[in-house]
Parts: C-alpha cells; sequence; structure tokens
C-alpha cells in the first residue's frame, strides 16, 4: 500500500499573511458597508428617505454580513455570529436604535431563532445521517442497490443517480456526494482515463444530491430559511413541501440523467463487487436495523403531519431520544455534528427577523415598480439565487440575504412563490466546480475539468424555472 507524506504545517509567516488578508478583506468589507449606507446621505441625496434609523442599521448590516460572505474574509458561520452580535449590540441594546430605553428584553429576539422548530427538524436530520454513517448503513444501502448494475452503464448511472437522490432529501448534500463518492470509487479506479463513464458518474452524484437537497424542508438549508419566511396560514407542512419541490427536482434528474446517459451510450460496463468486504458483526447489524426502523418512523411521522396533527420539530425528537437512549449516537457523536450548517442557519434566519422587524423589506418593496407581477418577481428572485450561490459558494448565506428581501416586494399569498422559488434556485447553483460542496467534492477526484460543471450547470439554472408553471398548477 502506498503512503503519501503528511500534508506541510502552515509556517508562522503564512499563517500572518492569510490573518492579515482577512483582516483587510474584512475592513474592506466594512468600509464599502458603511460607504454604501452613509454615502447619499453626506452627499445629499435622499435615497434612503422613509426607512427608519433602525432600517438603516438593517441594511448596513445585510451589506456587511453580503461582501464577507461573497469575499469569504471569513468562514460562512462566523459571519452569521457576527451578524447575530451586531444586531443585538446595535438594535437590540436598551436605549439604542431600536430597543426603548430600559427595554432589556428586545435582543433575544435575534437569537430566538436558534430554539425555532426548524433548527430542531435540522437536528433531527443530522442525528440520522451521523447514525446512518457510523452503523455504515448508507454505504451497505448503495453498494446493495448499485452491485446488480456495474455491467450496464446506462442502468448503473441511473441507479447512482437515483440512490444519490434519495439520501440527497434526507442527509446533507455534502455528507451524501462523499458517501456516494466513496462507494463507486472501486469502480471509478477500475476505469481507464478515457473512459466516459467515471465523469458520467461522478457528475450524477454531484448534480443529484444537490438537487436531491430540494426534495424535503431538510434537505439543505435554504429551505427552511424559505418555510420560516412564509406566513403560518399558507406555509407548507412536510409532506407539502415535497408535493411542490420534488416534481420540480425530479425533472431536472430526469433532465440530467438523459444528458449524461447520452455521454455513455456506447460506453462498456465493468465488473466490480460493491458489495461489503466482511459481514458486519451482530452488534452491528443490529444497530443498523435499529437506525432502519427509526429512520422509517420518523419520515412516516413527517408526511403525516396533516393526518397526526404532530409538528414536525417534535417527531425531530424520536431520533435524537431513541439513537442515544440505544447507544447507536454517542456524546462524541454529537460533538461531530455540523454545527456550523447550524450556526449559519440561525444567522440567516436572525438576519431575516432583523431585515422583516425593522421595516427594511417593506422599504425595499416600495422601490418595485407598480403592477409588476409576483410571478416575474420571483421568477427574477429566483435567478439571482442561482448567480449569487453559484459565486458565493453557499447556497444558504444566498438565501438569507434574499429571501427577506424578496418576500418583502410581495403581498403576503404571493410570499410562498417567491420564498420557494428564491429556495429552489439557490440549490440549483452548480455551474462551478466551487459552487456547491458537492461540485468540490467531485472535482476533487480529479477525473473531470471545470468545463465539466458548464452545461449542467446552465441545465440546472434555466430548468428550475419550471417550478413557477407547476407551483401555479397545483394552485400554490
Amino acid at each position: 500500500m502506498q503512503t503519501s507524506d503528511p500534508p506541510p504545517t502552515a509556517s508562522p509567516a503564512m499563517l500572518y499573511r492569510k490573518s492579515r488578508r482577512r483582516g483587510l478583506k474584512t475592513l474592506a468589507c466594512c468600509l464599502l458597508a458603511l460607504l454604501l449606507v452613509q454615502g447619499p446621505g453626506a452627499l445629499g441625496w435622499d435615497l434612503y428617505g422613509g426607512l427608519s434609523d433602525a432600517g438603516r442599521v438593517s441594511l448596513g448590516i445585510l451589506l456587511f454580513a453580503a461582501l464577507l460572505w461573497m469575499t469569504e474574509a471569513m468562514p460562512a458561520f462566523a459571519v452569521s455570529l457576527l451578524v447575530i452580535g451586531l444586531q443585538i449590540a446595535i438594535l437590540g441594546r436598551p436605549g439604542g436604535v431600536w430597543a426603548a430605553e430600559g427595554d432589556t428584553r428586545e435582543w433575544t429576539r435575534f437569537v430566538a431563532d436558534w430554539a425555532s422548530p426548524v433548527m430542531w427538524l435540522f437536528l433531527g436530520g443530522f442525528v440520522m445521517a451521523r447514525a446512518c454513517t457510523k452503523t455504515g448503513l448508507d454505504r451497505w444501502l448503495a453498494g446493495l442497490l448499485l452491485g446488480k448494475f456495474t455491467d450496464r452503464p446506462a442502468h448503473l448511472l441511473a441507479g447512482v443517480m437515483g440512490v444519490t437522490f434519495a439520501f440527497g432529501m434526507f442527509i446533507s448534500n455534502t455528507a451524501t456526494a462523499a458517501m456516494m463518492v466513496a462507494v463507486i470509487s472501486p469502480l471509478i479506479a477500475a476505469l481507464p482515463k478515457e473512459s466516459r463513464l467515471a465523469p458520467a458518474l461522478l457528475l450524477g452524484v454531484g448534480l443529484t444530491a444537490n438537487l436531491g437537497g430540494i426534495g424535503t424542508i431538510i434537505g439543505t438549508p435554504p429551505n427552511a430559511i424559505a418555510v420560516e419566511q412564509i406566513p403560518d396560514a399558507l406555509r407548507p407542512d412536510f409532506f407539502g413541501w415535497m408535493l411542490m419541490a420534488m416534481p420540480p427536482a425530479l425533472f431536472l434528474v430526469g433532465v440530467m440523467y438523459l444528458w449524461l446517459w447520452w455521454m455513455i451510450r456506447k460506453e462498456p460496463g465493468v465488473d466490480v463487487d460493491l458489495s461489503e468486504k466482511a459481514p458486519p458483526d451482530t452488534e452491528l447489524l443490529l444497530k443498523r436495523l435499529l437506525v432502519m426502523a427509526v429512520f422509517a418512523v420518523t419520515v412516516t411521522l413527517w408526511m403525516s403531519e396533516a393526518l397526526l396533527k404532530i409538528p414536525p420539530a417534535v417527531v425531530s425528537f424520536v431520533p435524537i431520544v431513541a439513537l442515544a437512549v440505544f447507544g447507536v449516537i454517542s456524546a462524541d457523536d454529537i460533538r461531530k455534528l455540523p454545527w456550523d450548517v447550524l450556526l449559519l442557519l440561525a444567522g440567516g434566519l436572525s438576519l431575516g427577523t432583523g431585515v422583516q422587524a425593522t421595516g427594511l423589506a417593506h422599504w425595499l418593496a416600495g422601490w418595485m415598480p407598480s403592477g409588476f407581477p409576483p410571478l416575474a418577481t420571483a421568477a427574477a428572485f429566483c435567478l439571482a439565487g442561482v448567480m449569487l450561490s453559484n459565486v458565493m459558494s453557499s447556497n444558504t448565506a444566498t438565501a438569507a440575504m434574499l429571501v427577506p428581501i424578496g418576500t418583502g416586494m410581495v403581498g403576503p399569498e404571493e410570499v410562498p412563490l417567491v420564498a420557494i422559488g428564491i429556495a429552489l434556485g439557490c440549490s440549483a447553483a452548480m455551474i462551478l466546480p466551487v459552487s456547491t460542496p458537492p461540485n468540490a467534492i467531485v472535482y476533487g477526484t480529479g477525473r473531470l475539468k471545470a468545463r465539466d460543471f458548464l452545461v449542467p450547470g446552465l441545465i440546472s439554472a434555466a430548468g428550475i424555472l419550471i417550478v413557477f408553471p407547476w407551483l401555479k398548477l397545483i394552485g400554490k
């Protein structure tokens, strides 16, 4: 077995230069945000007429966060923490821009989103994903489902994309892509460099991991941000979201499959065994059965919300409690959950709270031309989500910025259309190798070129607009 040298440790000089670059980027972002908010007034332009002082502060925080996310001056989750801190310090302090003198509780609204139902919904999904990975259930199921198709490229591609899509609905797209790359790595290694099957399979994994997240509320954080902005009376439940989002997602997956199938239509199969090398011991087998049972019960309860009247966030305690009580999940596993994603999500929700509560969203809505159709607004913000997500490499950060603004520009009845359109548009950004973590994972195998993402990325960006005719058709 070949071994590789460990990566070199960064020298103090390199760390200093990196820290200095980040510090300069952060300072530049801060100064630019201040210039955009305060500059017009200093020049005598009444650009922000009608916007309250609190709204101007919220606009400055929004611009500052957007610039930090776009320039990657600091980790995305750190920007979310900074957003919450700035809102507490400036808007929430007693006697500040927003909170009244003597009001010591106003700041709590900016941290309330950490305990929102959507956060618990995601935590339950993360616990189930960790249990699947720890017990090897995910790789075992993937190998079991794909092992019979290795000699038929078209069927193999369909199987890889189907399994990736299914896992992507309930497990993070990053974890799904990493798992599937590991499962098919024996196949990829057995294929010659000139084979078109290897890049097709890897593209299938990367693209479908992103699209699978569209299908459920817990599939990707932008979905959660969108749901939180929809009024209670119009907010979809777990199954309702699937009804709205699954058809467009499946349509895009079908189009992607046809394009990839055309690439490999003349490729021969490969004889590789994807099954486990050794059968699991009795304890591991029992844990896998338990995880499957808990998974089935949880998803069934999520989809039965309209019938059983059990909120999805409450259902999320089923896997959290059951898997911990029966010893599948330990304290160490809880520490390894993607808390950075939850922090990023909490910051995005908190930013939305500030934009809405300070009147900034309402003020921005005033810039919308009178008579502008809500459908056109939704489509424009959807495409903006696609473009910004491609540049920012964070669909969550993009959704956190766009959803409060977009939903503030339409009436309550049109909020679901805009919010869902933005969320799905953010998940359809796949035109660059760095657009999403799944793209980066499959690109990192060395079997893909940057140009390989161009065509499917453009297909996804254009095809996601199918969501609007579909939502109109089903009356949403």
